[in-house]
């Protein structure tokens, strides 16, 4: 079995070597230490979220504070192609569990959309809590799939300026595709770019209106079809997440 993963609170972890001592404690080491009761003698990673693993043996704990022995720092690259999925916002909290499964299968960045059709409005206060969920979903799906990176969340975006990123990321090289289900493109055959970043744009309830998809294929977005059935938007992304990940080799 995989080891737990905890997230480091700052500090330098590529700093660190095989021999050296790491105190986790705060949240992370109240969470293993006492909500877990993880005891001497254990195995655990700590990441920083931006690549760093180390493997450690728990030497002690003491309630929430763990001294951990460092075994081995690990150093993941970061992809070539970053892999963004804008999830445009649900009722019901299928916006955040579509954004937990699509970190769990790979995602590296998501991307809050106010779309036409979304029935859920991001305003005022109600916009900064909402997105702070998303921010704590995304922590816990990291941690949950043993990742050593943690994916961004973006600031929520409007329709028009969704279409001003598709424009910058078609302009710089990448692939934005908006899934659709009366496109004729399947999703297998749309086009990867090499480096840079790919867009998955999944729409709400309602799907994607008329003009928004016009807006968005014209600013260079592709729209394609996931595939014979029509998914639920709490679905779709994680599944095209998914795919995609396995065409660009992450899975291999």
């Amino acid at each position: 079995m995989s080891a737990p993963v905890f997230l480091a609170e700052g500090g330098d972890l590529g700093a660190l070597a095989a021999g050296d001592v790491y105190e986790l404690d705060g949240a992370e080491g109240r969470h293993a230490g006492v909500v877990q009761r993880r005891g001497p003698g254990e195995q655990i990673d700590v990441v920083d979220g931006a690549g760093t693993r180390l493997r450690c043996l728990v030497d002690s704990v003491d309630g929430p504070h763990l001294r951990l022995r460092v075994a081995d720092v690990v150093v993941e690259p970061a992809p070539q192609v970053v892999l963004t999925l804008v999830q445009a916002l649900a009722k019901g909290d299928r916006d955040e569990l579509a954004v937990e499964a699509a970190v769990e299968v790979g995602v590296d960045a998501v991307v809050p959309w106010q779309a036409d059709r979304s029935v859920v409005v991001w305003r005022g206060q109600r916009a900064a809590k909402s997105r702070a969920k998303w921010v704590a979903t995304v922590r816990s799906a990291t941690k949950q799939a043993r990742r050593a990176c943690l994916p961004a969340v973006d600031e929520p975006v409007t329709s028009r300026q969704l279409a001003g990123r598709v424009r910058d990321v078609a302009a710089a090289g990448g692939t934005v595709v908006v899934l659709h289900e009366d496109a004729t493109t399947p999703l297998a055959q749309v086009r990867l770019p090499e480096a840079g970043e790919l867009l998955v744009v999944v729409g709400p309830e309602g799907g994607i209106g008329d003009g928004e998809l016009e807006q968005l294929t014209g600013a260079g977005a592709v729209a394609a079809r996931l595939g014979p059935h029509v998914l639920r938007t709490s679905t779709a992304g994680p599944v095209a997440v998914a795919l995609l990940s396995q065409r660009l080799g992450r899975w291999a």
